[in-house]
């Protein structure tokens, strides 16, 4: 069965019968049966905002015995997960849950494996007003479970309980599904995102609570024949379909050529093993003797050693991420520092009024920045402080020493502007001058004995800003994740390598296969 994925609003209770009427009528519309027997709806993709692009990150990979106690001990055969917090998720789509269906959008999640969506019970988060919430006393299909669970993300965890209930998937209804209704989303924000919630692709190896994935019980149900499903994600984005996933099979037009297979490597994940990572024809070391490599759909990155990521974001000329916003404050900020430290305005207020940091503490900034600072709020709370202050203190202290050595404004913003290119990256995207992508060279991933290249067109991304007077911005999809040993290197190739080779993820004989996407 072939799932395109198309957005819907939930729409109130007492519209039911008109929606549910509707649904039927579209049914004739958005679904399609082709000669190869696959059904199609509409695959939905959103372009990445500026601000997407700032927050996404994966997070170094965690111990689970120190960091996942409250959940079960048992659920995971590795000893480290990796987190990502899908800021930069562009592809989702729609399913129901319930009966009569309840419909989200969910991102299709190679990298977890658990179904989760708010629930009618989340009352206390302003995210849970802003999506679909799952609500079980309208379903005649809803089992109760009750077992309350703790989901990891990159900030935190989110929480809710278990329940049980059908589960439609494009033209498949998975019967007697566990799945979360989430009630406290903690640090991790969905109020941000387009989603919401998380449909899980990966193996029940790392499920929360050891829930059977939704893909296992299409299969045990006997609703797909062939134990495998396929990703093809357009990068067009002005293409009307956004992408197809594929349960059961795949869509030929949607690749060329064969598919080079490679065995799954580790138990738990979607991993096989990656040779040298070519810059150019160029070696970049590292793995030559073998990494790790986890063919993620939750994520856009493409996240690596440190030592690789490196060597391939100083070959493409980027800019850290730190260093942009930096100098986006000099650009933004610079006159107004300056003039309120000419006309003698405490230094360490000038930031708070600014309206870069908060007033719960003034922060006394050194040489060494911290992109996420933590201050205390009056009641000894600790309150999250925008990396944003960080750089702005850092500002203002360099502009004092040049005010102390008499020179003039132009000269001393200019070399604020240059100080902020030496600050260090931290885990996230860095920029590139849009200019020079056509200089930039390939970069290859060694898979077997196969080659598998990235046009500096596919690898580096490119927002537009919303205003006019500004430049796009365009960045490297290549970030640093550090995993220990045993687990690391380890790579997480995400959608930018998924856009350029059609995925197959054979279930039946443990392996992924690539093919030249179309």
């Amino acid at each position: 069965m072939l799932l395109e994925l198309k957005f819907f609003k939930q729409m109130n209770l007492k519209y039911l019968p008109v929606v549910i009427c509707l649904w039927i009528w579209s049914q004739s519309l958005a679904f399609s049966i082709s000669d190869d027997g696959l059904m199609r709806i509409t695959l939905k993709k959103r372009n990445l905002d500026f601000h997407s692009v700032n927050s996404a990150r994966i997070k170094r990979a965690i111990h689970e015995r120190d960091d996942l106690k409250s959940v079960e001990k048992n659920c995971c055969k590795n000893d480290v997960v990796y987190l990502k917090n899908y800021f930069d998720v562009q592809y989702f789509g729609e399913i129901g849950i319930g009966s009569p269906p309840q419909y989200f959008n969910v991102v299709f999640d190679t990298g977890s494996s658990n179904l989760w969506v708010p629930s009618s019970r989340c009352i206390f988060s302003i995210a849970c007003y802003l999506h679909s919430k799952y609500r079980s006393g309208i379903s005649s299909t809803y089992n109760e479970i009750g077992v309350p669970c703790e989901i990891p993300y990159d900030d935190g965890y989110i929480y809710g309980f278990f329940s049980q209930d059908n589960v439609k998937v494009g033209d498949i209804i998975v019967k007697d599904q566990e799945f979360s209704e989430i009630t406290r989303e903690g640090n991790f924000a969905l109020l941000a995102l387009p989603f919401d919630g998380i449909l899980g692709l990966g193996f029940q190896d790392i499920s929360v609570g050891k829930v059977t994935p939704v893909w296992y019980n299409m299969i045990e149900q006997g609703q797909i024949l062939d134990k495998v499903f396929s990703i093809w994600l357009n990068k067009d984005p002005m293409a009307e379909k956004g992408g197809e996933i594929v349960f059961g099979g795949m869509d030929k037009s949607h690749f060329k050529g064969d598919h080079s297979y490679f065995p799954i490597s580790q138990d738990g994940y979607w991993q096989i093993e990656v040779g040298d990572i070519l810059l150019g024809n160029n070696t970049t070391g590292l793995c030559e003797g073998g990494c790790a490599a986890i063919v993620d759909s939750g994520t856009s990155l493409i996240a690596g050693p440190t030592g690789v990521v490196t060597q391939i974001n100083h070959a493409i000329g980027t800019e850290g991420y730190v260093s942009f916003e930096c100098k986006d404050i000099v650009h933004n900020y610079g006159n107004l520092i300056w003039e309120n430290l000419i006309s003698g305005l405490n230094p360490e207020i000038l930031c708070v009024d600014i309206g870069l940091c908060s007033n719960n503490g003034i922060q006394r900034m050194n040489d060494v920045i911290e992109t996420v600072v933590y201050n205390e709020s009056r009641d000894g709370a600790a309150t999250l402080e925008s990396p944003f202050c960080s750089f702005c203190n850092n500002i203002v202290l360099w502009v004092q020493v040049q005010i102390k050595q008499s020179n003039v404004k132009e000269k001393v913003l200019k070399h604020v502007d240059e100080l902020c290119e030496r600050l260090p990256n931290p885990v996230g995207e860095s920029f590139i001058n849009c200019s020079s992508i056509s200089s930039m060279p390939h970069i290859t991933f060694t898979i077997g004995n196969k080659l598998f290249s990235l046009s500096p067109e596919q690898y580096v991304g490119r927002v537009e800003s919303d205003d006019e007077d500004r430049s796009p911005v365009c960045y490297s999809s290549f970030v640093a994740l550090d995993a220990p040993s045993p687990q690391g290197p380890l790579w997480v190739v995400g959608d930018i390598f998924l856009q350029a080779y059609h995925t197959v993820f054979d279930y039946a004989n443990l392996r992924i296969g690539f093919a030249e996407s179309t």
